[in-house]
């Protein structure tokens, strides 16, 4: 970080505005998270024009945030009766706080803004801020002095294993308990920003010739698994090429491995349960000329899958529904392929979603699994004799993956296991752009 504090002009990409007004939008951010609201929904009540730049922050924010509340509970023990307040303080104390070694290398924002200028700036944007103007002073000097005593505050948070890994306890102590080799890779994985990458839509244009349009535009990508490019530098999707022609979706190289699994053919009869949004629905499509029924519990979600689908020159049959409710959507005729992409708690994509951490609570991964069972179960129903379940989590708690799978054959004498690659834990650090995938599980089953 630099000495020299910059002007508080454009320091992330698409930033326009003061720092003050994008610390302001992040706080703004932070707050509806902590009180229950996924970013993605959080950011885009953001004014456009500086939606890039808070993002970009707020993002660094979430991956900093267990660290940031500890050095605010050490410097304000009480905590501030305004939530917005709260928010921005927090904002602020992740932007200053050292991080893990990884912010340069991932392109975070904390790298990119001087110690000094995010205190002016903060104290500016709470004075503009007529609810916070009367907290400018609490806002400067509580910042200021961590600044002074940083090494020293810093020191005594050595033992507070929120601080360490910002995750929140209950996380920590669960991977600590069901990975004991490798907990402390897995952490800080989660910390560290994914990849950009894409799957070719091989209805257009294969990998490799999708490789070279990129390559004769100047755009540096590295090919990932059978169909995917990472893209080395990411940028904005709408300013790559082939966006609108439909020549690619994004998705993760973990995700891309659930429609091959299920080698669907020609003329099939296939189920997606859960397709919002609509990802693995249109890999399915790509693969061959099948009967697809796409449904999902949330109509708006579902109109997602719509959208991607008429972007990729796709078409199938979807449906707003209860899965669980098998007799009020399914028509009697068995599927030949189900994909059962079920809900979960998400563990395994932090690097793409980093506020799941703090939305979650520890009851959800036990309260999860009790609903994936019964989704299981229901769809297990549809499948036709001799068809195949693919029962797939992006979560990296066996309790969603592994035990799940146990207790389903348990339930079904009828279903037999086949090959799939089971838990799949999010690449480490050092894994080269092309090797670099999310956390999924996944179980294949054969009825017989």
């Amino acid at each position: 970080m630099s000495s020299t504090p910059p002007r508080p002009g454009p320091a992330t990409p698409g930033q326009s505005a003061p720092l003050s007004d994008i610390l302001l939008g992040a706080a703004k951010a932070l707050q509806a998270v902590l009180a229950g609201t996924s970013l993605t929904d959080a950011i885009a009540k953001t004014p456009a024009a500086n939606r890039p730049a808070v993002q970009a922050v707020s993002f660094h924010v979430m991956r900093q945030l267990g660290r940031a509340r500890a050095v605010k509970q050490a410097l304000i023990p009480r905590n501030p009766t305004d939530p917005l307040l709260d928010a921005l303080l927090l904002v602020a104390f992740a932007l200053v706080v050292p991080g893990d070694g990884l912010e340069q290398a991932a392109g975070s924002a904390g790298a990119h803004y001087a110690p000094h200028t995010v205190v002016d700036q903060a104290v500016r944007a709470a004075s503009g801020q007529p609810s916070l103007a009367s907290y400018k002073g609490l806002v400067n000097g509580s910042l200021r002095r961590f600044l002074r005593e940083r090494d020293a505050i810093m020191d005594g948070l050595a033992n507070n294993g929120e601080a360490t890994w910002n995750h929140p306890s209950w996380w920590v102590r669960r991977l600590r308990i069901d990975y004991p080799d490798s907990w402390q890779d897995l952490l800080r994985t989660a910390n560290r920003q994914a990849p950009l990458t894409l799957r070719a839509n091989r209805r257009k244009m294969s990998r490799d010739a999708l490789l070279a349009a990129f390559q004769d535009q100047g755009i540096a990508v590295t090919p990932a698994g059978d169909d995917g490019l990472v893209v080395l530098q990411p940028r904005p999707v709408q300013q790559l090429p082939g966006f609108a022609e439909g020549w690619w979706s994004v998705q993760d190289a973990g995700a891309q491995l659930a429609a091959p699994l299920l080698q669907v053919k020609d003329g099939m009869r296939v189920l997606d349960a859960c397709a919002a949004p609509g990802g693995k629905t249109a890999h399915l499509l790509e693969q061959a000329d099948i009967d697809l029924l796409a449904i999902d519990v949330d109509a708006m979600r579902l109109r997602r899958v719509d959208e991607n689908l008429a972007r990729l020159g796709l078409t199938a049959r979807t449906m707003a529904a209860d899965i669980a409710d098998v007799d009020a959507w399914w028509d009697g005729t068995p599927f030949d392929a189900v994909l059962a992409d079920v809900p979960c708690s998400a563990s395994g994509i932090v690097r793409r979603h980093p506020d799941i951490r703090w939305l979650r609570r520890e009851e959800d991964v036990t309260r999860t699994a009790v609903l994936q069972a019964r989704l299981a179960d229901a769809l297990w129903r549809v499948v036709a004799p001799g068809g195949k379940l693919l029962y797939v989590t992006c979560s990296i708690f066996p309790a969603e993956g592994a035990r799940q799978a146990e207790a389903f054959l348990t339930r079904h004498p009828d279903a037999t296991r086949l090959p799939a690659p089971g838990q799949l834990l999010p690449s480490p650090v050092s894994a080269p752009p092309g090797e670099q995938h999310d956390g999924f599980f996944y179980a294949l089953f054969t009825k017989v």
